[in-house]
């Protein structure tokens, strides 16, 4: 038996193994060598959403069967005390759940990818850090990183494990008591709903152990601008590639659908491997509905090196 081990970052939701990547069908393996057509002998850029770490346990926000949410703004996080005391609690429920994860075989097979010299770069929408865990060295978090938190008075940065442990000091029975409650959605910025108001009520939050102010994760919340180095480093990715793969994301959110429109602009292929309509659907060269696990395990089998 596969012996399980800590995670990084946000990674560990699921308690068992990732699952393995399935073989694709018939008519998935049709369009995969058209795809195969376009990106061999070339080096592209490879962009990757939620639905690459759905394989992992993590869920995903807008993938067939995903929960409707509305998740706390930077606006609102930063303007009340109350919902950050709320999504603290929640948070705090939702990293002892999601912090063992283990990278699954996109992952991997994004890893080989890249050793084997067939990307410009990865850049990722997602803030698990499993690219990373599964090899992953040439990429760009877009949306931040979940294993660490930052002080938004002084700047300092500080691991989420660290912090977990002065919250479960702070509050010593909550886990407890929040499991007792009932537990009823997890996501994949480890946010978690309990429906015991008066739980969360009670609840303290940490502060900057070196200032007092407030912490915040390391990530881009809705309504907070990505930092403009990561966007500058993931145009010149796609600047330096001869194509642009998409997999696993909806294209919803602009930070990651101007890359697909600055690559077609270009007059580049863009390949989109996911699960549902996509808001680059229109400006794809090709696109398959398919899982992007076994998806990028075939390419990455059957792509030349370079």
């Amino acid at each position: 038996m596969r012996q399980r081990r800590p995670g990084v970052g946000m990674t560990g939701f699921a308690s068992l193994p990732p699952v393995v990547a399935a073989e694709p069908a018939r008519s998935e393996l049709e369009v995969l060598r058209e795809i195969h057509g376009v990106l061999a002998g070339e080096r592209f850029a490879l962009l990757t959403g939620a639905g690459l770490s759905t394989d992992s346990g993590i869920p995903d926000y807008r993938g067939p069967g995903a929960a409707p949410r509305a998740p706390m703004t930077y606006q609102e996080f930063i303007g009340d005390p109350e919902n950050r005391r709320r999504y603290w609690a929640r948070n705090h429920i939702g990293w002892s759940h999601l912090r063992r994860a283990d990278p699954n075989d996109g992952h991997a097979a994004a890893a080989r990818l890249e050793h084997r010299g067939l990307l410009t770069g990865l850049i990722t929408q997602n803030v698990d850090r499993l690219h990373e865990d599964a090899g992953s060295v040439n990429v760009v978090d877009l949306h931040g990183r979940f294993d660490r938190v930052v002080c938004l008075a002084c700047h300092r940065r500080y691991s989420r494990s660290l912090l977990a442990g002065v919250l479960e000091e702070l509050n010593p029975d909550f886990l407890t008591e929040a499991l007792a409650a009932g537990v009823v959605e997890m996501a994949p910025d480890a946010d978690a709903t309990v429906e015991d108001s008066e739980l969360i009520a009670g609840f303290v939050v940490a502060n900057c152990p070196a200032c007092g102010g407030t912490l915040k994760p390391d990530f881009v919340y809705f309504g907070e601008n990505v930092p403009k180095d990561r966007v500058e480093r993931s145009y010149a990715m796609v600047d330096d590639a001869a194509a642009l793969l998409v997999a696993g994301s909806s294209l919803t959110v602009m930070s990651g659908l101007r890359f697909v429109r600055h690559a077609a602009k270009q007059g580049k292929a863009v390949v989109i491997i996911n699960r549902g309509q996509t808001r680059g659907d229109d400006l794809a060269t090709i696109k398959l509905e398919a899982g992007v696990s076994e998806s990028l395990t075939w390419l990455a089998a059957e792509l030349p090196s370079l």
